[in-house]
């Protein structure tokens, strides 16, 4: 373990070279590229890049000032590990020709096959523009997961388990969803930019690894946020981010590109007045802080919906995830897990809910403009589009749980996966970094 995951890295990198050379070329009729979608598509990348660190601000300000470096910094290890995942294997596990279904081939491995100048897998833009937008989708959803064990758990056990995380939960459920595996032939289901993949698959990781990893010390839970306002500038760099992850998942400069956007700012809008005006029901007063973590409960809720739905629909997804995450939230006490910063309560929940009303709300003339002919949701009488929705909700999160909770259990027999009592009260800047957020 002196070298950490180096070695494994270095020598998956080699690995995949070496396959790579035997790999035969992929010769099939390509698309026309067009300049307006591709120009849309590095915009929309650009976007959802930022996001990322949007979530490491965010996280940061709801953490003690003694977890803020620590943060940062598993968010930028974040970047670089699953940035050379995606490169190497991830990629081609999610969009590799199918393997009966459950997994891509490797015709992509080291991006073997993915021309930056020529179109075969989605019309209109180069597979490997494709390929660096699907990469920001898949280093949200690893940040995305750090929140639920903060303040607590080792960065060399973090990284290891992202690292197998990434090849065996998120590229085959990316597959399952987006790249031609089985619940196309199973289910009618819609997930238009990742309320499955993404949201689902983040919050129900996250939920195993606190329940593994266990509590933080009670002083330490009952710490306040130390810095508000940097979990402003953070949530305000997701909802700005989000634009490019509703809007760049239309794959193209068009209408619906732009309805997407539409119902994205309704639904972010409508949910964080629902959770300010719950919470001043509730206790009051309406809190900065919960009208933020509102607006990301609405962007996650109208995340699968977004190129399905309407403007009036946008606003039922966007009140029921500010209330169902409120009330998770409030709950979350009763959970023996300790999700430090409300991962699955907004992510889990958000998703599941924006799937399920998917189901429910998806409107006939949107979705046949979307490509998804003849696809309805309840209301309009769409029984299968429900069903399908219930049925891939249940494959993903319980497939997301038991192989997270199976990853870091097997890493908890190798090494500890935790700070000590003393470690933990010192805070992890000092003891993983020697650097302190504010020097003061």
């Amino acid at each position: 373990m002196k070298y950490g995951i180096a070695k494994p890295i270095a020598a998956l990198g080699v690995l995949t070279f070496i396959v790579s050379m035997a790999l035969p070329s992929v010769s099939a009729a390509g698309y026309d590229l067009d300049t307006a979608s591709m120009t849309w598509i590095m915009v929309s990348t650009a976007l959802v890049l930022l996001m990322t660190p949007g979530i490491a601000l965010f996280y940061a300000g709801m953490l003690r000032k003694e977890s803020v470096m620590s943060m940062l910094g598993q968010t930028m290890m974040v970047m670089v590990v699953v940035t050379l995942i995606w490169v190497t294997l991830g990629y081609t596990l999610a969009f590799g020709p199918s393997q009966a279904g459950l997994v891509g081939g490797l015709d992509y491995l080291l991006l073997n096959n993915t021309p930056y100048g020529e179109s075969f897998l989605v019309e209109g833009i180069p597979d490997a523009q494709f390929m660096l937008f699907q990469l920001t989708f898949a280093l949200v959803t690893a940040a995305l997961v750090l929140g639920a064990v903060a303040e607590r758990t080792k960065l060399k056990a973090l990284l290891i388990f992202i690292v197998i995380w990434s090849i065996v939960v998120y590229a085959p459920i990316a597959h399952w969803v987006w790249g031609g595996g089985w619940f196309e032939d199973y289910f009618v289901s819609l997930d238009f930019a990742g309320g499955t993949v993404v949201h689902i698959c983040s919050g129900v990781t996250a939920l195993a690894l606190a329940i593994v990893v266990g509590r933080r010390g009670s002083s330490i839970q009952k710490d306040r946020p130390h810095n508000l306002p940097l979990v402003f500038i953070g949530g305000a760099l997701l909802w700005f981010g989000w634009f490019g992850f509703n809007g760049g998942s239309a794959l193209a400069a068009d209408g619906i590109a732009v309805n997407a956007m539409v119902v994205t700012q309704i639904s972010a809008a409508t949910a964080a007045g629902t959770w300010g005006l719950i919470n001043y029901l509730h206790l009051g007063r309406p809190g900065v802080l919960g009208m933020v973590t509102g607006a990301v409960a609405g962007l996650v809720g109208i995340t699968p919906a977004a190129g399905f739905v309407g403007p009036m629909e946008a606003i039922i997804i966007g009140a029921g995830a500010g209330a169902f995450c409120y009330a998770t939230v409030a709950l979350k006490h009763k959970l023996k897990a300790d999700d430090a910063l409300d991962v699955f309560a907004v992510h889990g929940v958000g998703g599941i809910w924006g799937a399920l009303a998917t189901g429910i709300l998806a409107v006939p003339a949107i979705t046949s403009d979307a490509g998804a002919d003849g696809v309805k949701g309840l209301i309009y009488g769409g029984y299968d589009l429900f069903f399908g929705q219930i049925a891939t909700v249940g494959v993903t999160a319980i497939y997301a749980f038991v192989i997270s909770f199976i990853i870091i259990k097997v890493i908890a027999m190798f090494m500890d996966i935790r700070l000590d009592k003393k470690e933990e009260m010192i805070g992890q800047d000092l003891i993983e970094h020697g650097e302190a957020a504010y020097d003061i």
